[in-house]
């Protein structure tokens, strides 16, 4: 599918995805003679892994490390001979991403939270 769709079907920008291949984050599956970017449902599927670390302020960097763990982990699957070192390490620094996810997720709600007191103080004013 072209660039379009994906931004559909992803709820993200053309300039979003365009930049995320620009970094390095992300890279259509092909292109078609015409140079148009084309991308397969797994390319979607790491672009909405990308898409919901976003919110939690997670950098470029990290979200690049997370994919290429993720890859490796993919990758490995059931074939794990001559592999452990990476897959361990992989799955090592996805266990921390999952801690910092939580954190920050954490400090998300305790935010809502305080919006809902102001949202609510100033519904109490208008009464």
């Amino acid at each position: 599918m072209q660039i379009g769709e994906v931004a559909a079907r992803t709820e993200l920008s053309l300039r979003s995805l365009r930049h995320w291949e620009e970094v390095g984050l992300l890279r259509p599956s092909g292109r078609t003679e015409g140079g148009f970017r084309l991308y397969t449902e797994a390319d979607v599927e790491r672009i909405l892994v990308i898409r919901r670390m976003k919110p939690l302020g997670f950098t470029l960097e990290q979200m690049s490390a997370a994919m290429r763990d993720i890859e490796v982990l993919r990758d490995l699957d059931g074939d794990l001979d001559g592999h452990d070192d990476r897959a361990s390490a992989a799955r090592s620094r996805l266990e921390a991403l999952v801690g910092d996810a939580v954190e920050r997720r954490s400090t998300l709600e305790r935010q809502l939270a305080m919006a809902d007191e102001f949202i609510d103080q100033l519904h109490q004013q208008l009464a």
